[in-house]
C-alpha cells in the first residue's frame, strides 16, 4: 500500500461525458478553499464490480433507515395484531424507494440521490397513530411490545392495527399529491434561489442533530458492538482513507491505465465494518435483532406489490393534516439534500427546473408507496448523501444500481426479511456516522457567508436553537397542545415537532426579512443562487458543462414542444447554459468524487493525468 500525494488537485469536467481532469491548483477567493482529494489517476469508466460494491453499501444504509423507521412506527402503534407480515411492509417500502430512485435520476433532479423514508414522515405518523407525543418511545431491548401476527379472521385488535396503518398510508398519499402539485407549479424552483447558506446550513446542522435520540436508542442495545462499528468506519474512511491497494486487474476500459491504485478502505468504509461487526455478533451469539420486524411466519419468496394488496389507504381529516405536514417537511429536507449533493459533486447549485422536477417525482414516489400500503413515503435521503461524502464517490450508475437492488428486494419479501437480521447496534452505528457527516457539512457551509456579521450570527443561532427547542418543549409539556379541532391539533403537533422544517422556515423568514447585503448573505454579486460564493471562482466553461447534468435526457427533450405551458417550469429555459454550445446533448455520468472514474477520458486528459 502506498500513500497518495497530499497536494490538492482541482477537478474540471471535460466534454459531455464528464471525464474529470486533474488541473494545476487554482487560486480561489478567500471565502473558499479548493476541494482536495487524496489521490488522482488517469480517467476511465467506473468498473461495474466497484459500482456494485458502492451500490451495496448505499443499500445497507437505506436498509438501516428503513428498518429503523418501521421499527419505531410499529412500536408506537396501539396494542394489537397484524394480518400480514412486517417483512411485506418492508418489501413494499423497498419497491417504492427503488422506483422513486430510478425516476429521480432519469427525469427528476438528475442528481445521484437515493430515495428513502426519513423522520419527516415518521414524526407525523407517530402523532397520527398515538395519543402521546411523538418519539416518546422505549428502548427496543426493554420494550414490552411484542408484535403478533394474526392468521385468522376476527383476531382481537386486528381492526385497530390495520386501521392505524391504513390511516398512515392515506397521509402518505396526501403528502405525495401535495408535494407533486407544488413541484408541478414550480413553487420549489422559485423559493430555492432565495435559500442562501444561512438557510441551508442551519437546516443541515439540525438534520444531523435531529436523529441523535434514535441513534442512541439503537446503540444502547449493545454499546460494545456499536462503538466497534463506529471505530471501524472512522478508521477505514479517515485514517486509512488515503491508503491505496495495488491496481485492480478487471478494469474494463481499454483507455484506462491498468496500474491505477484504488483506495479500497475508503471506498468500502461502510461494507467492511458492517460485515465485521455482523460476523462478530453472530460468533458471540448476541441476539440484538428487532423482534417486531423479524418475528414472521411464512413469507413468500416472490410477490408483486400492487395497490390494495391488503386494503386501500384510509383518508380522514387527521390523515389530511398529517399528510400536509409530511409534504412540507419532506420538501424542505429534499431541497437541502439537492444543495448538499450538488456541492459534494462540485456542481453549481441545482437550477429551479431541476428542483421542481425532483420534488414532483418524490411526490409520485410517495403516492406509489401509500397505495402499496407502505406507512412511509419517499424523499431524498440525508444518510445516503452523507455516504457519498464518506466514500468520496458518487455517480448515477451507482444510484441506478441501488434502485435496481431495491426493486429486487421489493419483489422478494423473504430477501427483504434477511435485512431485518442486521443487529440494532449496527443500525445505530451506521446512522450515527452518516448523521455526523451531515452535521459537519452544515457547519462547513457557514463560511460561505460573513459569519462575523451580527445579523448572520443571530440568524444562525436563533434558527438552530428554536428548531431544537420547540420539539423538546412539546414532548415534555405537561398538557398536550389542543385547539379543540382534531385536524388542526395533528397539523400543529406534526409541524412543530419537525426540526428540519422549523430550521428551514425560521432561517428563510429571517434571511429574507432582515436587511443585509448580498455579499454579507453569501449570495455573491448578481449571482442569485445558493453557495454562489463557492461557485464564483469556478471556470465559466466548467459551470456550463456541469449545468448540462441537470438537463432532461435526450428522449424527453424531444417532447418539450408538447409540454403544456403551465408545466414549462420543469424544463430548462432556452438561455440556460445547458442548451448552449451546439444545443442539447445527452448528459453523461454524474461526476465521481474519485477522479479516476469518469465516463470518458479525452486525449488531453490522459496527457495531463500522466504528468
Amino acid at each position: 500500500m502506498s500513500r497518495s500525494s497530499s497536494h490538492p488537485i482541482q477537478l474540471q469536467a471535460m466534454g459531455p461525458q464528464d471525464a474529470l481532469v486533474p488541473l494545476p491548483p487554482l487560486q480561489p477567493p478567500a471565502v473558499q478553499n479548493p476541494p482536495s482529494h487524496p489521490w488522482a489517476s488517469q480517467c476511465g469508466p467506473p468498473p461495474w464490480g466497484l459500482s456494485c460494491l458502492l451500490a451495496l453499501q448505499h443499500t445497507l444504509v437505506l436498509a438501516s433507515l428503513l428498518c429503523a423507521s418501521h421499527l419505531l412506527l410499529l412500536q408506537n402503534l396501539p396494542q394489537g395484531e397484524l394480518s400480514y407480515s412486517p417483512a411485506q411492509l418492508l418489501a413494499s417500502s423497498f419497491f417504492s424507494c427503488g422506483v422513486s430512485t430510478t425516476l429521480q435520476i432519469w427525469i427528476g433532479s438528475r442528481l445521484p440521490l437515493v430515495q428513502a423514508p426519513s423522520l419527516e414522515f415518521l414524526v407525523p405518523a407517530l402523532v397520527l397513530t398515538s395519543q402521546k407525543l411523538p418519539l416518546a418511545i422505549q428502548t427496543p431491548g426493554n420494550s414490552s411490545l411484542a408484535l403478533r401476527l394474526c392468521g385468522r379472521p376476527g383476531c382481537h385488535g386486528l381492526t385497530l392495527w390495520n386501521t392505524s396503518l391504513r390511516e398512515v398510508s392515506g397521509a402518505v398519499v396526501v403528502s405525495g399529491l401535495l408535494q407533486g402539485t407544488l413541484g408541478l407549479l414550480g413553487g420549489p424552483g422559485h423559493l430555492f434561489p432565495h435559500c442562501g447558506p444561512l438557510v441551508l446550513a442551519p437546516s443541515l446542522v439540525v438534520a444531523g442533530l435531529s436523529a441523535h435520540r434514535e441513534v442512541a436508542l439503537f446503540c444502547s442495545t449493545h454499546w460494545g458492538l456499536a462503538l466497534l462499528l463506529i471505530l471501524l468506519m472512522v478508521v477505514c474512511s479517515q485514517h486509512l482513507g488515503s491508503c491505496q491497494l495495488p491496481p485492480c486487474p478487471w478494469r474494463p476500459a481499454s483507455n484506462s491505465s491498468p496500474h491505477t491504485p484504488i483506495p479500497v478502505f475508503r471506498l468500502l468504509s461502510v461494507l467492511m465494518p458492517v460485515a465485521c461487526v455482523w460476523i462478530i455478533s453472530a460468533l458471540l451469539g448476541l441476539r440484538v435483532n428487532p423482534p417486531e420486524l423479524s418475528a414472521s411466519p411464512e413469507v413468500p419468496w416472490v410477490w408483486l406489490p400492487h395497490p390494495a394488496e391488503w386494503n386501500w389507504p384510509l383518508l380522514t381529516p387527521r390523515a389530511l393534516a398529517a399528510g400536509i405536514s409530511m409534504a412540507l417537511a419532506a420538501s424542505a429536507s429534499s431541497l437541502g439534500c439537492y444543495a448538499l449533493c450538488g456541492r459534494l459533486l462540485q456542481w453549481p447549485s441545482p437550477p429551479p427546473h431541476a428542483c421542481s422536477r425532483g420534488l414532483s417525482l418524490e411526490g409520485l414516489g410517495s403516492v406509489l408507496a401509500g397505495l402499496l400500503g407502505s406507512p412511509m413515503g419517499t424523499a431524498s435521503s440525508f444518510p445516503n448523501v452523507a455516504t457519498v461524502s464518506l466514500l468520496q464517490a458518487g455517480s448515477r450508475r451507482v444510484a441506478y444500481l441501488v434502485g435496481l437492488l431495491c426493486v429486487g428486494l421489493g419483489l422478494s419479501p423473504r430477501l427483504a426479511q434477511l435485512l431485518t437480521a442486521i443487529p440494532l447496534p449496527v443500525l445505530g452505528g451506521v446512522l450515527g456516522v452518516t448523521q455526523a457527516v451531515v452535521l459537519s457539512t452544515g457547519f462547513s457551509s457557514f463560511h460561505l457567508a460573513d459569519i462575523d456579521s451580527g445579523r448572520n450570527v443571530f440568524i444562525v443561532g436563533f434558527s438552530i436553537f428554536m428548531a431544537l427547542l420547540l420539539p423538546r418543549w412539546l414532548r415534555e409539556a405537561p398538557v398536550l397542545l389542543s385547539t379543540g379541532w382534531s385536524l388542526l391539533d395533528v397539523l400543529l403537533r406534526s409541524l412543530l415537532t419537525e426540526p428540519i422544517f422549523l430550521a428551514g422556515l425560521l432561517g428563510f423568514l429571517l434571511e429574507n426579512t432582515i436587511p443585509g447585503t448580498r455579499l454579507e448573505r453569501g449570495l455573491g454579486q448578481e449571482l442569485p443562487s445558493p453557495f454562489t460564493a463557492q461557485e464564483a471562482w469556478l471556470p465559466q466553461k466548467s459551470r456550463e458543462k456541469a449545468a448540462k447534468e441537470y438537463e432532461l435526457p435526450f428522449p424527453i427533450q424531444n417532447l418539450r414542444p408538447y409540454i403544456p405551458q403551465p408545466l414549462r417550469c420543469l424544463c430548462p429555459l432556452p438561455e440556460d447554459p445547458g442548451n448552449e454550445e451546439g444545443g442539447p446533448s445527452e448528459p453523461g455520468e454524474t461526476a465521481d468524487l474519485l477522479p479516476g472514474f469518469g465516463e470518458q477520458c479525452p486525449e488531453s486528459s490522459r496527457e495531463l493525468g500522466s504528468q
